[in-house]
This record gives structure tokens, sequence and C-alpha cells, in this order.
């Protein structure tokens, strides 16, 4: 897994601090940044913590690279309706000899290992197998429709991959290019970084945090789980780890490993 921060609004902080202080002072558009240093942004930013003004929040956006994942993780983190997805297409680009995510509780156990692994291996196989059977009937169509044999050739590749990735499994790595403003991703670490969220979109959430704090440290203070910002939300469900998760936060905001 390798998640990196791409892109980000520049000064994500004093933009927030600008939009809040709009709002609460007669300040013009020309001169709203004007007095707007380190010390008054990070004012206004936890003034917004406190308020629980977050629209103002939305005005920073933040850009990720994340590869080395599932497709089963794509199904979790495209839930999160306020972001931008650009995934790597199964229909476009053929899946040889594909790479996939084996979970940590199978990757402890040998023979489960062993099993996945060979799942793995056959469902390739047979992804090849039914890739070559549909290219062929696809590129003798497209033959007798009068195509060249490169034209036919190209477009049957894409439709045989097309319908052979119905094989492919959850454990399918991907890649993907997303986008949040600051509040879908507080939201985002409020939900993903709980100890209750699966393992594999947990990790990513905290590497996230972990970028998010070297950019706009601030801006993202309080942010993870509930409990990192007073008592577990998660009732009889919590997992019974505050202090351990709280700490780990803690660890994140003052620069250590993530982990």
């Amino acid at each position: 897994m390798k998640v990196e921060l791409l892109a980000y609004t520049p000064m994500p902080e004093k933009l927030t601090a600008a939009a809040a202080k709009l709002c609460y002072s007669p300040s013009t558009i020309e001169h709203i940044l004007d007095g707007l240093d380190e010390e008054k942004t990070a004012s206004y930013v936890e003034m917004i913590a406190s308020l629980g003004h977050e629209s103002v929040i939305e005005h920073a956006n933040f850009t990720f690279g994340l590869q080395g994942v599932s497709r089963a993780l794509l199904a979790q983190i495209t839930r999160h309706r306020i972001a931008s997805f650009s995934v790597q297409s199964q229909r476009y680009v053929r899946e040889g000899a594909f790479a996939y995510v084996i979970p940590p509780e199978i990757e402890r156990i040998p023979e489960a290992k062993a099993e996945f692994v060979q799942a793995m291996e056959e469902t390739q196989a047979h992804y090849t197998k039914l890739s070559a059977i549909l290219k062929e009937r696809h590129a003798q169509a497209h033959r007798q429709a009068g195509l060249s044999e490169k034209q036919a050739a190209a477009k049957a590749e894409k439709s045989a991959i097309e319908d052979a990735r119905f094989v492919l499994p959850n454990a399918c790595e991907t890649k993907m290019i997303f986008t949040m403003n600051a509040r879908s991703l507080r939201n985002f670490f409020s939900l993903r970084c709980c100890e209750r969220a699966q393992w594999e979109i947990r990790a990513v959430a905290w590497e996230m945090l972990g970028l998010c704090l070297q950019a706009a440290p601030h801006l993202f203070a309080t942010a993870g789980p509930g409990c990192v910002r007073g008592a577990c939300s998660e009732g009889k469900m919590t997992c019974g780890r505050p202090d351990e998760v709280r700490a780990r936060a803690q660890a994140l905001r003052r620069g250590q490993p993530n982990g």
C-alpha cells in the first residue's frame, strides 16, 4: 500500500481562516487576508472547530494518490460521496499477472496463505483463458466486418477484457487518485480511523491523516476517530482501547512515525 498527498489548496489554513473572518467581520474581499499571520490563522481555525462552523473548511481540497490496495477497498472508499475519484479501469487495462492484496489474518497462517495464493493463481489462469477465447471470437467477427487484422485485434482486446474482468477477485490490486475537501476528510477520519473500520481502509485513513497533519496541522488538530475528542461514540460496540487510539493520534500530531 502506498498513499501520497499529490496536491492541496495553497495556504489551506489561511484560506479557511479568511472564509471564517469574512463571516464574522466587516472586512472587504481585497483586505480579507490582511493580518492573517500564523498565530491569527491558528486562532481562527481553532474558533471554527469550537463553533462547529465547518462549512468554511470545505474551501480547502486535498488530492491523494493511492496504489497497492484492493478492489474491496475501492467499494468502501467510494461510499464517501463528497469526493472525486479516478480509478484504473479493468475495462481498458488488461490484468496480466495481476497483483493482489493478502489480508493480514490470511498472511499469518501458512495453510490459509497457500490456499489463497492458489486461488489467485487459478483465477489468473481463468482470466487469461477467458480473455483469449473472447478476443479470438471478437476478432473473427471484426475481420468478417472488413477491419484489418490490427484494427480487429485492438477492438477485440477491449471487448474481451471488458467481460473477462468479471472473474477477477476483490483482492485484485487497484490504484486511484481522489480529492476530498477538509470537511469531508474530517468525517472520513472520524469513521475510518476508528478501530471498528475494516483493516485496509483504516490503514489508508491513518496514512492520509498523517499527511494532512503535515500540510495543515491546525486544520486537522482534532481529526480522527471520535475517541480522540472525547468519549468513544460507538457505545457497546466500542473496541475497548480508546487510550491506545488516542496515544496513536497524539504521536501522529507530534510527527512520529505512523503505526
